[in-house]
């Protein structure tokens, strides 16, 4: 039995003047699909709210970034602004909230695990924060982002740190560019073993970095894996290397 979405609004501590609106923005399109019965306008499902939470989402990171790093510079802030709004991390947004458990789904995709599918999910929270904006402004969609997504815990695939300041949130491309400062050749990724059943595996990922550098990490993908690795490889390379007696002679 789902939930109300009355709880969600508990969750969410704001309380919709109009709930037809938080009703449109949990409901997908292969529910609304199914109970058309005819041709018209996509009225009932949550892709127009998407579509428009998108944008909303954007401007308001956007917005809240320029007023809290006044001295950063462009590339500084889009690089925070791509962490904040990368499906990794909105994906962490809804599964605090529990969103899944809400969302209206067709028979075919409530079917093939639609709940848990993180497309469906950051889209849900996308349509849920336009449904936000047009119930109640742009102060109530700014008390959601703030809340929700600004400061929320960093729970991609990389755990690279925590809320507006991610350390790093790409450690392969952190580790590209410190071996090209130094000279080094490209880092190598090569998949050393997979194991568990296909539904459920874990893949260990090595990285080499010319011939004095190497990592192996597991993840649930080789995505996961991949950037775990580099990340260690990253962190041993900036570590203050011990000096030989000998090349002080």
């Amino acid at each position: 039995m789902r939930p109300e979405p009355a709880s969600l609004e508990l969750s969410i501590n704001y309380r919709f003047s109009h709930p037809e609106l938080l009703r449109r923005a949990l409901t997908h399109s292969s529910l609304a699909n199914e109970s058309r019965t005819g041709p018209g306008p996509p009225e009932n499902d949550n892709e127009q709210l998407e579509f428009l939470g998108d944008s909303i989402l954007g401007f308001l990171i956007a917005e809240a970034l320029v007023e809290r790093f006044p001295e950063s510079r462009e590339g500084d802030l889009s690089r925070r602004k791509a962490h904040l709004v990368s499906a990794a991390h909105l994906h962490g947004v809804a599964r605090r909230l529990d969103l899944g458990s809400y969302l209206e789904l067709g028979r075919s995709e409530e079917m093939s695990g639609g709940r848990a599918k993180k497309t469906l999910l950051v889209d849900g929270l996308e349509a849920l924060l336009a449904a936000i904006y047009l119930d109640g402004g742009a102060e109530a969609a700014r008390a959601f982002v703030a809340g929700h997504v600004l400061d929320a815990p960093y729970s991609g695939d990389v755990e690279a740190g925590t809320d507006i300041q991610p350390a790093i949130t790409n450690f392969k491309s952190a580790l590209q560019e410190l071996a090209q400062s130094r000279q080094l050749p490209q880092p190598r990724y090569t998949i050393v073993r997979e194991r568990g059943p296909e539904h459920s595996k874990t893949f260990t990922v090595e990285v080499r970095v010319g011939k004095d550098w190497t990592g192996h990490a597991e993840g649930r993908t080789k995505k996961v894996a991949a950037q775990r690795a580099a990340r260690g490889v990253y962190e041993r390379m900036l570590e203050p290397q011990p000096v030989d007696p000998a090349s002080v002679e």
